[in-house]
């Protein structure tokens, strides 16, 4: 077991948002911004980001690992970008005016389709349908809940292709 492997997941965390240089068994020498740090295998995974191109990651194993140095810390920019690396799409933040909006939208679609719902909850931010199903934002097919299973897959359908 080497140095690197030995050390703690709050030792690790402290290379997350830190652009590093590893030097890895057989002289491989790794660059890139620190993701994450495997907890169990110490596996390092480095992100880049190359001019027009996709960002590209590499996974570099715990138990290759000699020696990391930092080289940089991450600014608020460089932080956000690698916070939504593998965020999917959808969960784009929303301003409070976009999600008044994405609401009332979706109320009004649904009582257009003569769907009973109405606000609910202490800012009016969740919608209930037909008494049994609740939509909380964004208000997408992803935040619908309902205990009637066969409900909340219609509805989840009917939002998905609205």
């Amino acid at each position: 077991m080497n140095d690197w492997q030995k050390k703690s997941p709050l030792d690790w965390e402290t290379y997350v948002n830190k652009r590093v240089k590893v030097a890895a068994a057989e002289k491989n020498e790794y660059e890139g911004w620190v993701l994450t740090v495997d907890p169990v295998s110490a596996n390092v995974v480095l992100a880049n980001f190359p001019e027009n191109e996709r960002v590209s990651i590499v996974v570099v194993l715990g138990h290759a690992v000699q020696e990391v140095d930092v080289l940089q810390e991450a600014d608020d920019d460089m932080k956000a970008r690698l916070s939504c690396i593998f965020a999917p799409e959808e969960s784009k933040a929303y301003s409070p005016e976009e999600l008044d909006k994405r609401k009332n939208d979706l109320k009004s679609w649904l009582e257009a389709n003569h769907i009973p719902v109405t606000e609910q909850g202490e800012s009016g931010r969740t919608l209930c349908v037909a008494g049994v199903l609740t939509v909380d934002p964004p208000y997408g097919p992803e935040e619908c809940s309902s205990s009637n299973e066969i409900i909340l897959s219609r509805v989840q359908g009917l939002i998905q292709g609205y």
